[in-house]
């Protein structure tokens, strides 16, 4: 499977539709280097986004398929990343990160 035509063909959405998405319960990635890489990526996303307001393309698993957004990652915790506005992505339903 080409990697970059199913980022292309992924729905879009904008992060103020965030909020009515129902995530997946499982994890979306199995190994921990995987999960491990997402961690990183999501840290230099929010390292980038307070410093320099750079944004970031997230892809996540919702009940409906997966979903990515454009926006700046203001904070990641163990759960979560927080997006402005209050906005939460829980980190288990995250594909990947790309950063812009």
């Amino acid at each position: 499977m080409d990697t970059l035509k199913t980022l292309i063909e992924i729905s879009s959405i904008v992060k103020e539709e965030i909020n009515r998405i129902r995530f997946v319960a499982e994890d979306v990635l199995v190994s921990d280097d995987q999960k491990s890489l997402r961690r990183s990526e999501l840290n230099k996303a929010m390292m980038l986004g307070n410093s320099e307001k750079s944004k970031s393309k997230i892809v996540f698993a919702t009940n409906e398929g997966l979903k990515k957004v454009e926006t700046t990652v203001w904070a990641v915790d163990d759960c979560e990343v927080v997006l402005k506005a209050g906005i939460f992505i829980p980190i288990h339903a995250i594909c990947h990160v790309a950063l812009l």
